[in-house]
């Protein structure tokens, strides 16, 4: 196979624009991975984040709030119904010391 200059300036040309063409791919490789993992932070912490703080934090604050009132209306009526039992207990008192 013969070389000449015309040859040899064609190769020139072919590595270069190869070279070009594998650093754009490169380059292309490197920002689709930067676009991945944000993506994925973004879907995997960020917005499970902004939904918990934004739907589930009230609707939880909520639950506990009318849990805490039934533990206290739970509360009261066990103090009202002691206060029962202590009041039949002193109206038996007289009752039961005259036999």
């Amino acid at each position: 196979m013969e070389v000449n200059d015309k040859t040899l300036t064609e190769l020139l040309r072919l590595t270069e624009d190869s070279n070009r063409m594998l650093h754009k791919m490169r380059r292309g490789a490197v920002w689709g991975t930067v676009i991945k993992v944000v993506v994925y932070l973004l879907a995997l912490v960020v917005i499970p984040l902004w939904l918990y703080s934004t739907y589930l934090a009230p609707i939880m604050e909520d639950a506990l709030n009318t849990y805490q009132q039934i533990q206290g209306t739970g509360a009261k009526a066990q103090a009202q119904f002691s206060d029962l039992q202590n009041m039949l207990n002193q109206l038996k008192q007289p009752f039961s010391s005259q036999e």
